[in-house]
């Protein structure tokens, strides 16, 4: 049975997905670093990470420390798109669920190489949208994003990941 929520996070949005995700499941929520201290090590687990170039930050870490049952991916992207990426990239096992979540992008929280990249990034993805004729709402929104930074946290994109413990949460009591 999942004992905790478990989250690395950079500019606040997976932070707010863990605390939202555990006010709903009813499970207490730990930093990476916190849960290491406080949770036994193959403690099972739900884990969250900003994802940086597909990868999941700090999910290596969780892997080691903790039996990792479901992974939450927060992005820029739109929730529920790039999961087959993020899975191949991070190398996770076909028995552990993992979601993508839209989160936000906020320029000003970023440090050292992580902004220097990012401004980079968003300057080349900012530019390729601008030049598509056909733009959809998705490119709309990522270029809103990029321009002016936000948030997109909202607990509607927790749905499925709540779907997925409530189903498999009930089959263990």
């Amino acid at each position: 049975m999942i004992q905790g929520i478990v989250y690395t996070s950079n500019t606040g949005n997976t932070e707010k997905y863990a605390k939202h995700l555990g006010e709903k499941l009813s499970l207490p929520v730990y930093t990476l670093e916190d849960a290491k201290r406080s949770m036994g090590k193959g403690t099972p687990i739900i884990y969250l990470g900003w994802i940086m170039a597909s990868g999941i930050k700090g999910y290596k870490d969780a892997q080691k420390n903790f039996c990792v049952r479901m992974v939450c991916a927060v992005g820029m992207g739109q929730t529920g798109t790039q999961q087959k990426e993020i899975r191949e990239k991070n190398q996770i096992p076909a028995s552990i669920e993992v979601f993508t979540l839209q989160g936000g992008f906020d320029m000003q929280r970023l440090r050292g190489i992580n902004r220097f990249m990012m401004n980079m990034v968003s300057k080349t993805m900012t530019k390729s949208i601008e030049e598509k004729t056909d733009r959809t709402p998705e490119d709309e929104d990522m270029l809103d994003l990029l321009k002016n930074g936000g948030s997109r946290v909202s607990l509607e994109h927790l749905a499925e990941p709540i779907r997925w413990y409530e189903q498999n949460e009930s089959r263990e009591k």
